[in-house]
């Protein structure tokens, strides 16, 4: 048999949630909200695709912008979106959530007429789920008679192909018309309609996934034993039974007298912050292992730690964790009951789950401020002339950048405001600075309170800070500044943003580069751990492996490392570059002035047009992509070939 292209297909719910930022208030008193991809399937598929599975979204999103998150948010987290349809018609689903308390966490969904609601048998065909290991429906699309129709011409297509049917109850009572609106949270409304409707579906799969209520609603029982009977009766599908910090049961063949004779499988009991989603990860865990053929043993391990994980979070899709995680928390998960106190496992969460990758990197970087301010007084130019050029660079960025993925820009937001809003959305690297220029001890230029400045910045701006900064500096002053960089740290880890640490020893130190790995390493020692480091153009090969070898050791999530150019000239950065591409963490290069000065003293003297700036900063964009990739891919080209950024 040839092997299948997807490990499962999940069908159904691709929302929007918008979790409550104030923690045990009333939804009604709640001011700001965080932005997540929800709903059942869709968390499974990212879940899943965090843990190492091949899984493929099949929904419907609306045409706008909602609809437009949720696509790029499947597909960033390596979802296939293939047969995630766009609805012209119909707006994305929405819930509103909040966290009340342990035990209650209120939500509202906005699902009248959603665009998921809609998916429709047209919408696949049968060679798509027959390239699948597996089909995962839930309960909420079969709750009215076109999704129903939907879901069970899946399950037929998947019976033809061989492809394993597994069912999550996945029971809102509020979804089939049996509760209020304003009763979202409920999770268990008896129906003797509802058992009906499930138990015809239970029939067909070979895996059944519930909480206890969701199987007294599905064996049309509260009686936990007669319920598991019941659907034992009229299918042969494995049972898995969700306990939460119990762990789960399964029950492969006959139903016992107690559940506790079934195959128990303790839980994690950790210190419980928000339920939802929990079931979500746990699904993500389960399949895992079941669809790798590991045993239950396994698969529910890796499902109850997956559960663990998150329900000490907020959110449900950004809470589901990576497989690095996993593993982590298994091997010493008896030393935490507080996961998200545990600062290790926090930082593997936050470094190993939703990142785009960023294999290179070629950034033009016009965040300069004072060194425009002097070159305008000089030519006379008025101050309004310093954002009219950064935009024409921004230009050239986008000019260069149209056909290379590996572009992006560091624009400040004192001259470069609007550069830096016409750049963004585009899929471009860009780093955004927040260091007070020439300040030594370091200063925010927003204010010491980071946090509440970087919240009005995009997540996709990377947090730039410049510190200049020696080992060998009075210990006063490394206090100094190694404590404005942990306030900077831990405002972008609350904000949600990666951060970029620009070091620059004293001009002596500069020389041979020696000094920084000491320095790097002190960084360390003090608690920092920067998602990127800029460093200075050091020659010398020997250097830049000592820093790498000081940075893996330190923290093997580092995203890596960008050469800046400072004053180097043409050959010398060639040779910067040519020592520095031998290091793997190094990931590309962030140069300024060495692309734009003489462009830029040209214009502010009124000798060249703007057409002419955008030009030749494009050329000399080019020319540094030109000699970064010539570094690390020195094979001979064919001649008249061009490096293209």
């Amino acid at each position: 048999m040839n092997p299948r292209k997807f490990d499962f297909i999940a069908l159904g719910r691709a929302a929007v949630d918008l979790y409550g930022e104030q923690i045990g208030g009333r939804l009604e008193d709640m001011t700001s909200f965080a932005k997540y991809l929800g709903g059942c399937p869709a968390n499974i598929s990212v879940g899943a695709a965090r843990l190492g599975l091949k899984s493929a979204m099949l929904t419907r999103v609306g045409d706008e912008q909602m609809g437009r998150f949720v696509r790029e948010a499947l597909a960033a987290e390596g979802v296939d979106v293939s047969h995630v349809r766009t609805d012209p018609k119909r707006l994305t689903a929405l819930v509103i959530l909040g966290i009340r308390g342990e035990d209650s966490f209120p939500h509202i969904f906005y699902r009248d007429n959603v665009a998921d609601m809609a998916v429709a048998p047209e919408d696949f065909d049968a060679d798509f789920i027959g390239s699948a290991k597996a089909l995962l429906v839930t309960g909420t699309h079969f709750s009215t008679a076109a999704v129903d129709r939907t879901s069970r011409t899946a399950m037929r297509h998947a019976r033809a192909a061989s492809t394993k049917i597994i069912f999550d109850i996945d029971y809102r009572p509020v979804l089939w018309g049996l509760t209020s609106h304003g009763k979202g949270e409920n999770r268990f409304v008896a129906s003797d309609s509802v058992s009906a409707h499930l138990q015809s579906i239970a029939a067909e799969c070979d895996l059944i996934v519930g909480t206890e209520d969701e199987f007294h609603i599905a064996g049309g029982s509260t009686d936990t034993l007669a319920a598991l009977r019941r659907l034992r009766e009229i299918s042969r599908a494995a049972l898995v039974m969700k306990r939460g910090p119990q762990g789960c049961v399964v029950f492969d063949d006959g139903i016992p007298n107690r559940i506790g004779d079934g195959a128990v499988h303790p839980g994690f009991p950790v210190e419980v912050f928000n339920v939802l989603g929990a079931g979500d990860g746990f699904m993500a865990g389960l399949l895992r292992g079941w669809l790798r053929g590991e045993g239950w043993e396994r698969a529910c391990t890796y499902a109850n730690g997956c559960g663990a994980l998150v329900v000490s979070r907020h959110g449900c899709a950004p809470a589901m964790p990576s497989w690095t995680e996993l593993e982590a928390f298994l091997a010493r998960h008896r030393t935490q009951a507080k996961l998200y106190e545990d600062a290790a496992l926090a930082h593997l969460h936050r470094t190993t789950t939703g990142r785009r990758a960023r294999p290179e990197i070629c950034a033009l970087a016009f965040d300069h401020r004072q060194q425009f301010e002097a070159l305008a007084a000089r030519t006379n130019a008025p101050p309004e002339r310093i954002p009219a050029f950064k935009r024409l660079v921004a230009e050239a960025v986008q000019r260069v950048g149209s056909d290379a993925p590996s572009a992006g820009a560091i624009v400040d937001d004192r001259y470069g405001r609007a550069s830096l809003f016409a750049l963004s959305g585009q899929g471009l690297w860009l780093a955004r600075p927040i260091e007070r220029p020439g300040a030594v001890p370091l200063e925010f230029e927003v204010g010491e309170d980071a946090a509440l400045t970087l919240r009005n910045w995009p997540a996709e701006h990377v947090v730039k800070c410049l510190v200049t900064y020696g080992a060998d500096d009075p210990w006063t002053l490394c206090d100094a500044q190694e404590k404005q960089l942990l306030r900077l740290q831990r405002a972008c880890h609350a904000t949600g943003h990666e951060w970029l640490l620009e070091l620059l020893p004293p001009r002596w130190e500069q020389e041979g580069g020696g000094a920084l790995a000491p320095a790097i390493d002190r960084l360390y020692a003090r608690g920092l751990r920067p998602d990127w480091w800029k460093l200075p153009p050091v020659r010398d090969p020997v250097q830049w492996r000592s820093t790498g070898i000081c940075i893996r050791d330190r923290d093997p999530q580092c995203r890596g490392i960008l050469v800046l150019g400072l004053d180097s000239r043409d050959e010398g950065l060639k040779e910067a570059f040519a020592a520095a591409a031998e290091e793997p963490l190094v990931k590309g290069f962030a140069v300024g002035r060495f692309i734009f000065w003489a462009v830029a003293e040209e214009w502010f003297a009124s000798r060249i047009g703007d057409a002419a700036a955008v030009t030749l900063v494009a050329e000399r964009y080019r020319h540094v992509c030109d000699l970064w990739r010539a570094a690390r891919s020195p094979a001979p080209r064919a001649s008249g070939q061009r490096l293209m950024a």
